[in-house]
């Protein structure tokens, strides 16, 4: 990536609302990885084989937000290549390898290397369908 990421809000036929880039490709956590919280880092769990399938969300700037993002919500961790991944929430983000427009969502409650992946939702948590408490933030997916 050649500049600060943008992080914004969308929406689909099937989610409410949640996590993008500038060019609306679908963000997603990975339950595997360590979320930063209570003065903890975020610690990513994802290199190798897993890295090729879920790219990480990379920054060379602080990341920003666009409406309905939750500023104080982003943050950066630094990756074991050195590069700048963007946080929310305490999650690190990253795209799926499937989602071939912007607006696919094809890694939603995907199992892949060992744990879950999901969309975020603007309030930092994983996304649920419709049909599942109408696509709000999920409280119970911390992980210690």
């Amino acid at each position: 990536m050649a500049d600060a990421a943008k992080v914004e809000v969308k929406s689909s036929g099937k989610y409410d609302a949640f996590l993008a880039d500038a060019e609306g490709r679908s963000l997603y956590l990975f339950k595997a990885d360590t979320r930063g919280k209570d003065g903890k880092d975020a610690v990513s769990a994802c290199y190798d084989k897993c890295a090729v399938a879920w790219p990480p969300l990379t920054t060379t700037g602080e990341p920003t937000g666009g409406d309905k993002v939750k500023s104080e919500l982003l943050g950066t961790i630094e990756r074991k290549d050195g590069t700048m991944q963007v946080t929310y929430g305490g999650w690190p983000l990253y795209y799926f390898v499937k989602d071939k427009a912007p607006g696919d969502t094809n890694g939603q409650d995907v199992e892949g290397f060992g744990e879950e992946w999901y969309l975020v939702a603007p309030g930092g948590k994983k996304v649920a369908e419709h049909g599942d408490d109408h696509g709000k933030d999920h409280g119970d997916d911390d992980k210690s």
